[in-house]
């Protein structure tokens, strides 16, 4: 089966392939939740981003049940779903920025592609402006705090990370934006869920797994590998424990969350970067309408 039938039976989407959205479309959805009135009955504004690092879109063919993952539970719950994609412009299109982990989170955090904020790959330090989301959405009073949790270093732990300097402002201007990278996907993990657990909870996380993009290069970036299949269903495992973490709060039903669920990019054969459909096209989950 070609990958573009693949695509085309996936059924949960709103959209289809051929129209696909920028990834940007993830800093918007953020921005309009927070900009939005607070619905009767909610006291504050809180938001959170599950990423999948390097999960491909086939892989939402094979969604288990509402109990066991993210994405199929905020479906079940009158989500919304679309089909997105990496690499700057749509496909057929050449790319404009690789379909790697730096340009894609990038996109989506500042709503600004590589033109813009010269982050076409991976190992390059980002200026300060444009600002993420984590920066901007404090500065302009949105809200009191973020967080940052990841386990790749090449976010704002190495010498060439690509928040390195956006790090350093935050601790020379003070702002309650917590950045940390964990050992491993556990570690993310235990991170993210200690400030859900919070009564002063992070009012915008940013949480990112590595399940699919490590298998992804140990092994293929295909649902006929094993490895590759279990790495996606350890994520969805890993979201819905964060979402029950979500729901669990004392303060959950005076919160309006907006909870999303997406990827930076996917892969092809061991590999991303390039300008394969396996590589571009990702998506973009929402518990509310997209």
């Amino acid at each position: 089966m070609s990958y573009e039938e693949k695509l085309d039976k996936i059924s949960v989407l709103e959209n289809t392939w051929h129209d696909a959205v920028n990834q940007t479309e993830v800093y918007n959805l953020i921005n309009r939740h927070f900009d939005a009135p607070l619905p009767e009955g909610k006291k504050t504004k809180k938001a959170i981003v599950i990423g999948y690092d390097g999960c491909t879109c086939e892989m939402l063919n094979f969604l288990g049940s509402p109990e066991n993952g993210a994405i199929s539970y905020l479906l079940s719950e009158g989500g919304h779903g679309i089909f997105s994609f990496a690499g700057g412009q749509p496909y057929p299109e050449p790319v404009t920025q690789e379909t790697s982990t730096a340009p894609g989170w990038c996109s989506m955090l500042t709503g600004t592609l590589a033109q813009e904020n010269k982050i076409d790959d991976n190992g390059i330090i980002k200026e300060i402006e444009p600002k993420t989301l984590l920066i901007d959405l404090i500065e302009k009073n949105k809200i009191g705090s973020s967080a940052f949790y990841v386990s790749w270093g090449g976010h704002f732990e190495d010498d060439n990370s690509t928040y390195l300097k956006e790090k350093q402002y935050i601790a020379q201007n003070n702002l309650s934006a917590e950045y940390t990278c964990a050992d491993d996907d556990d570690g993310t993990l235990e991170n993210t869920l200690n400030n859900i657990k919070r009564d002063d909870c992070s009012d915008f996380i940013f949480s990112i797994f590595e399940y699919p993009d490590h298998f992804g290069h140990g092994f293929d970036y295909r649902s006929e590998v094993k490895e590759y299949m279990q790495a996606f269903v350890s994520s969805e495992k890993t979201g819905i424990e964060i979402i029950r973490a979500i729901e669990s709060r004392a303060e959950f039903s005076q919160e309006d969350w907006l909870i999303l669920v997406t990827s930076d990019h996917g892969g092809y054969k061991c590999g991303h970067g390039g300008p394969t459909l396996e590589e571009r096209i990702t998506f973009i989950i929402s518990n509310k309408k997209i």
